[in-house]
């Protein structure tokens, strides 16, 4: 599976931390039904046994809907999982070693706060970019935002899509019209919701606005 500018307009990444009982493959379902274009399994504590379960049922969801779904960081658990691909930060396993492991026809995503990081992205293969914190985030303490300048010269100086990430919620999303987006990442903006279905929804109708659709 590739990616198209249409599957980036609400990027969906997990967070298990608000799932009030329920089950996450449910929760990420309600996004799915709500707008969410692309999910990502973020998990940073689980073991690789309850990680590699997590990541085949919601791919399970992913397949039925089809909706791409990427693992966060760890390749082995794309592969094993039989996920759609992975997204890599700066610090994680290189593009091109992801694409020897996982084969041509996955997606990788990469993260990238400069135009020179995402240039070489998308030069060692990159499906797409992520870029951010273009808003003060809670799920990452140690990120100094991303100022929508920089967040438009990333957008123009590549030709696969990014997406912004990073502390988006319905309230402030507007702010990053004509920025050159293909759409944005958002963790607690849906999931910290108590009704993730109508959050979901409203946001993927408020970007498809600012992205003129």
């Amino acid at each position: 599976m590739k990616v198209s500018r249409e599957n980036m307009i609400l990027y969906a990444v997990t967070d298990r931390s608000w799932l009030k009982g329920k089950t996450l493959s449910s929760v990420v379902e309600e996004a799915i039904l709500g707008g969410a274009t692309f999910i990502q399994l973020r998990e940073k504590n689980l073991n690789f046994g309850d990680f590699l379960n997590e990541a085949i049922e919601i791919r399970k969801i992913c397949n039925k809907y089809k909706i791409p779904f990427v693992i966060d960081d760890n390749v082995e658990i794309a592969l094993k999982s039989g996920a759609d691909g992975v997204h890599l930060g700066q610090n994680d396993m290189n593009i091109q070693q992801a694409r020897n492991i996982l084969g041509q026809n996955k997606i990788i995503g990469a993260t990238a706060r400069t135009v020179e990081q995402a240039v070489k992205a998308e030069q060692e293969g990159a499906d797409y970019i992520g870029s951010g914190a273009v808003f003060a985030t809670s799920t990452k303490s140690d990120t100094v935002p991303l100022s929508y300048e920089n967040l438009c010269k990333i957008c123009s100086s590549v030709s696969i899509p990014v997406v912004a990430i990073g502390g988006i919620n319905i309230g402030n999303v507007k702010n990053l019209k004509n920025s050159g987006i293909s759409g944005v990442a958002v963790v607690s903006g849906i999931f910290k919701s108590d009704d993730v279905r109508k959050s979901a929804f409203n946001l993927k109708k408020t970007v498809l606005e600012i992205l003129g659709e």
